[in-house]
């Protein structure tokens, strides 16, 4: 079964992240490596009281410019994937969905 992952990342992580990511064959879909889609997005936050935010001030209201990463990995390997994830990502908190895809024949 294949799932596919999203992750929202600061632009500057993009690169970092996909390099990691298909070195270990994450990305690789069929005779493909590096395969991977971003759309910009803007992300919304407001650390807490004990967050130690990459970004922002506690109580204060944030907004930035963020990447969504979007890819499809083998449901399998998604605990390595998302290892991978959280070792790079610099948020505290990542925002990462992850969804089973139904199998199709085309």
């Amino acid at each position: 079964m294949k799932v596919k992952v999203e992750v929202y990342i600061p632009k500057d992580y993009v690169t970092s992240l996909a390099n990691e990511l298909n070195s270990h064959d994450f990305l690789q879909e069929g005779c493909y490596d590096y395969a991977f889609s971003t759309t910009l997005v803007k992300g919304h936050w407001r650390p807490l009281e004990g967050a130690r935010p990459f970004d922002g001030e506690v109580g204060k209201v944030s907004e930035e410019d963020e990447i969504k990463m979007e890819f499809v990995v083998q449901k399998e390997v998604l605990g390595d994937v998302l290892h991978v994830i959280r070792r790079i990502h610099p948020y505290e908190v990542p925002a990462i969905n992850c969804m089973d895809l139904l199998e199709i024949d085309l």
